[in-house]
């Protein structure tokens, strides 16, 4: 895999201990002043005990428990206990809404596929982000943007099976007893496949609730998931589409959720501007989408230090799909910081 990077990229691989060790070890430097400045971590401090908390936990056993065991590496090399670090990447259940926003775009042009993502969080991790190229034994192995101290998966990601996942914040009301929405979108980046993910979300009892979209190398399918607590509404995307923080597949209505003025804006936003963007569809037409700053109402592109939901666009990924490959672009300030393909390999030839 040959790339251009200005963006830190780590090399993570082995068993699923040490890689969550090592994990923990690259955010460690800012990790604790992080969470003393986060007031998402103040609020999910609290559940520490709660027995909800530990049937989430028995819900991740009984489904990933390889990933329990990753996260309770990262522990260890963040220096934290397990159980903080469990709550943490629980905290979409906890605190239904969680600073962690973003803005996908999904287009079809011709035989060309892209999935074009803004990743808006916590504006303290301006910076202090990075990317990891993860190999778990036995697994296609991945890249993935990594906030420090969270599973990567829940940002945007491309695994060498050809899977391209970008995953936006859903705030649901009403969380359930099933597997945290963050181990969930980790373990779909050991999918072999878009169905063997589509069959993670699927047949997987969700605690609360994602926006996948989701397309792989070879497939033609480009498909937008809204994965939560009470259903999974998968919706193939025939020409373009995007998606803030918020349900908006038909049948949503039934599952109580919070819509931000930030996240109902954006998606006002977008569906203004996609169907005015001139033929063909062009990655460029695309980025340009996400670095709009709207004339009225709250952005797309987010920068303002007092944005009402604490959140700052942190990076801006672009990935085209192909037959065999996908492109992988990742862009901060408007420049090009890391430039990649990563080519497809079948599920035979991972290693182990």
């Amino acid at each position: 895999m040959a790339s251009k990077q200005d963006l830190s990229l780590f090399q993570v691989s082995g068993e699923p201990y040490d890689i969550g060790y090592r994990l923990g070890e690259l955010a460690r430097p800012v990790f604790t002043g992080y969470m003393e400045q986060s007031s998402a971590w103040q609020a999910v401090r609290h559940w520490r005990g709660a027995p909800f908390v530990q049937q989430l936990r028995e819900a991740a056993q009984t489904h990933f428990p390889a990933l329990l065991v990753e996260l309770e590496g990262m522990a260890a090399g963040l220096g934290w206990s397990a159980e903080d670090i469990f709550l943490w990447n629980c905290r979409g259940e906890l605190i239904h809404n969680a600073p962690d926003g973003c803005t996908t775009l999904a287009a079809v042009a011709g035989h060309a596929r892209f999935i074009a993502h803004n990743e808006d969080g916590d504006p303290f991790l301006r910076e202090r982000c990075s990317l990891v190229e993860v190999q778990p034994a036995g697994k296609p192995g991945f890249v993935s943007f990594y906030y420090p101290g969270s599973l990567p998966g829940h940002t945007f990601a491309a695994n060498r099976a050809g899977l391209v996942q970008a995953i936006n914040n859903l705030r649901i009301r009403l969380p359930a007893a099933g597997v945290p929405r963050m181990i969930l979108a980790r373990a779909v980046l050991d999918a072999g496949s878009l169905d063997e993910g589509l069959h993670i979300l699927r047949d997987t009892p969700a605690a609360s609730g994602f926006h996948h979209t989701l397309g792989c190398a070879g497939d033609e399918r480009l498909l937008s998931v809204e994965a939560s607590a009470q259903r999974c509404s998968v919706q193939e995307v025939s020409a373009i589409a995007g998606h803030a923080n918020h349900l908006i597949h038909p049948g949503c209505e039934a599952e109580s959720q919070i819509v931000t003025d930030s996240s109902r804006d954006r998606q006002t936003r977008v569906e203004h501007l996609l169907p005015r963007l001139a033929s063909p569809i062009t990655p460029a037409r695309l980025l340009d989408v996400l670095q709009d700053r709207a004339p009225a109402g709250l952005p797309i592109c987010r920068d303002d230090p007092l944005d009402p939901d604490d959140e700052n666009t942190l990076a801006t990924a672009l990935f085209e799909i192909g037959r065999a490959d996908v492109s992988m672009k990742v862009y901060r300030h408007g420049q090009c910081a890391f430039d990649t393909v990563i080519a497809s390999v079948p599920s035979a030839q991972h290693r182990v």
